[in-house]
């Protein structure tokens, strides 16, 4: 038995049901979706959880527990290999050198430099922070990673 020799079982596959095509069909006038209301409507229908205007469960159970995405701190991101595409003279690079070169955005987020890719020019680079594999090739290829200390509570606030 191959694939192409297989078939469905008689009665398996059903015709695709036609409504809103006249009275006799079975599914016209409403179309199966009863009287009028919200529900009849396209787009229509109730939230998940709606329980009629009563408070619904979730909003009755107490909340427990501690969740530390309000207090996560979001990047922004470069990776090393990028860093290829700056121009021969740069050999110290900060956030503001990249923003010119159009490969990050001059924001309020804290700057990390990640390690994919390689270099092959010793820089001197400036960041809120670096992954180890960064730091490692920076060094490496002869250059430097300064870290410039950022208060935790004042990059969570911005």
């Amino acid at each position: 038995m191959r694939l192409h020799n297989l078939s469905n079982t008689k009665g398996a596959v059903h015709r695709k049901r036609r409504v809103g095509c006249g009275e006799g069909g079975g599914h016209g006038k409403t179309s199966g979706r009863g009287g009028k209301g919200q529900t009849a409507r396209s787009g229509g229908g109730i939230r998940i959880g709606f329980e009629g205007g009563q408070m619904p469960l979730f909003r009755k159970l107490p909340r427990r527990g501690f969740n530390n995405k309000n207090f996560k701190i979001y990047y922004e991101t470069i990776n090393l290999g990028e860093l290829a595409k700056l121009d021969e003279s740069v050999t110290e690079v900060n956030r503001e050198i990249l923003a010119a070169a159009g490969l990050v955005r001059l924001n309020k987020k804290p700057f990390k430099v990640l390690g994919e890719g390689d270099i092959a020019r010793a820089f001197k680079i400036t960041a809120d922070k670096f992954s180890g594999s960064a730091k490692e090739k920076i060094e490496k290829a002869g250059g430097e990673a300064i870290v410039v200390e950022v208060a935790v509570a004042e990059a969570a606030s911005e």
